[in-house]
């Protein structure tokens, strides 16, 4: 049976704080999926759909900053966001970023798109009619591995640069509300880094050994429900 990972049980009564037998391990994860690229203008920001409403926020506030003109969500839903957005993720996160001064104009949806392949692959298909030579993508802290070896495998051409809401680990614990969900997705993040390079879903990335260790040691402590 699975380890409660955090004190809490939600957002009412939740404190953000990891457990010191886990903390070290999660937190091991959770740097080695920021890859803190220094910020630049691109032609478009493409925001991930997940069930993370930050990345909408996040993209919303690079736009207003002037890091790109154009603005794309991607993202039907997974069983995990079907819930939350049941319009799905690229409507609601498009909407969110309208009422935080986005103009309708310069944003475009692509609304089929169920996983971070698909994301990327239909986003180039979207934006085909333009010269897009640099993307920013925005997502989930933990994402961003995943996704810039993902897009650097299905879009070659285009300079990517990753971007996430700066938040501490304990933050975005407590804006989720659900250290279960959290955990488990982002040790499923980091087993699809090797995983989906094998496969040829996307480019190979370093893997230290500490990262290893600490993915066997959660994997081990139950938190198995996103993995392959």
């Amino acid at each position: 049976m699975q380890r409660a990972a955090l004190r809490g049980t939600g957002p009412a009564g939740f404190d953000g704080t990891v457990d010191d037998h886990l903390r070290a391990d999660v937190e091991t994860l959770w740097r080695y999926h920021h890859l803190d690229h220094e910020p630049r203008r691109t032609d478009v920001g493409v925001g991930l759909g997940s069930h993370d409403l930050g990345v909408a926020d996040h993209t919303a506030e690079l736009y207003h900053a002037g890091r790109f003109p154009l603005v794309v969500f991607t993202g039907a839903n997974a069983p995990t966001t079907v819930d939350l957005f049941p319009r799905g993720e690229a409507v609601h996160f498009g909407e969110h970023a309208r009422a935080r001064g986005v103009p309708a104009a310069a944003i475009r949806l692509e609304t089929r798109a169920t996983n971070t392949g698909e994301n990327i692959t239909f986003t180039r298909r979207l934006l085909a009619d333009l010269d897009i030579r640099s993307v920013t993508l925005v997502s989930r802290p933990y994402q961003q591995r995943r996704a810039y070896a993902t897009c650097r495998k299905l879009w070659p051409d285009v300079d990517v640069v990753c971007a996430a809401k700066p938040q501490t680990l304990d933050e975005h614990l407590h804006t989720i509300g659900d250290e279960d969900r959290v955990i488990n997705m982002l040790v499923g993040d980091t087993q699809r880094i090797t995983l989906y390079a094998e496969r040829g879903f996307a480019i190979p990335q370093p893997f230290p050994a500490n990262v290893h260790s600490a993915l066997q040691r959660l994997i081990a402590a139950g938190f198995t429900k996103r993995l392959v």
